[in-house]
């Protein structure tokens, strides 16, 4: 998936949440929603590598929740970057591909 295209439908998903829920997206929430969901991820590893209680959880919904987990931290990235007008590919570029062959 492009990433330009992605930043712009997560960001249509974001706005009508925080609206939804009278949140005000500013610097300090794009910064503390992206740690709650780095924390998510860590909580969804440490319960699929055993390191954490289950809760219950087979071992599918374990590798779900990881998954998840890994696509709203992603998506929290994208829409900070966004916010902070980050052009992500181009910082990709620059900063990871250059060392590409």
């Amino acid at each position: 998936m492009d990433l330009r295209r992605l930043s712009d439908e997560v960001e249509s998903v974001s706005q009508r949440y925080a609206e939804k829920l009278g949140i005000e997206r500013d610097d300090i929430w794009f910064l503390l929603k992206l740690q709650e969901e780095v924390g998510e991820l860590t909580q969804a590893f440490l319960m699929r590598t055993g390191r954490a209680r289950s809760k219950g959880r087979t071992v599918d919904e374990l590798d779900a929740g990881f998954r998840a987990e890994l696509a709203d931290v992603l998506c929290h990235v994208v829409l900070m970057a966004r916010h902070h007008g980050v052009d992500l590919p181009a910082e990709i570029d620059r900063k990871w591909l250059v060392h590409n062959p």
